[in-house]
């Protein structure tokens, strides 16, 4: 936990100048979630194409992406999109697609603000519910999921067949 007051942490929309500090959230992000969770995952492809993707999404204004910043440092983000449903589920759906936060921010409402304005943003779009994936080895992220709201509704299993 910080000793830095969560009000001295901003939350706010991405911009190009932030490019290098969501690589590196994103690669601690992966490091940390996927790395430990999911040998499937590519760990090092924030660091390989995320700064590509990253400017994409920032000039992308149906795509959200946070930054969280303290004393001009990227100390966590958060990416969402919104989408349309479909003819079989005719729901607008907002996913938050990533979330993080580093461990020194943490238990700082950090977090909680960055879905705070993810779920605002959801909202102003029409979304009409939003979804979150979590790794089921990940209880600390299911359960501050579901503090905010978030409730488990299915379940994916996976089978390795290497």
């Amino acid at each position: 936990m910080t000793d830095q007051p969560h009000s001295e942490v901003t939350v706010r929309r991405a911009r190009a100048a932030d490019v290098p500090g969501l690589v590196a959230s994103s690669a601690a992000l992966f490091a940390e979630d996927a790395g430990t969770r999911d040998p499937g995952v590519d760990v090092s492809w924030p660091l390989r194409h995320g700064a590509e993707r990253f400017v994409e999404d920032v000039e992308d204004p149906g795509r959200l992406l946070l930054v969280a910043e303290h004393g001009g440092e990227v100390v966590g983000h958060l990416s969402g999109t919104v989408a349309d449903g479909s003819s079989k589920r005719p729901v607008k759906v907002a996913t938050l697609v990533a979330l993080y936060v580093r461990p020194a921010h943490r238990r700082t409402r950090t977090g909680a603000r960055l879905v705070k304005a993810f779920v605002a943003w959801a909202k102003e779009r029409g979304a009409e519910e939003a979804e979150v994936s979590a790794y089921a080895e990940n209880p600390d992220a299911i359960r501050f999921y579901e503090r905010h709201g978030f409730a488990a509704r299915t379940l994916t299993l996976g089978l390795p067949l290497t």
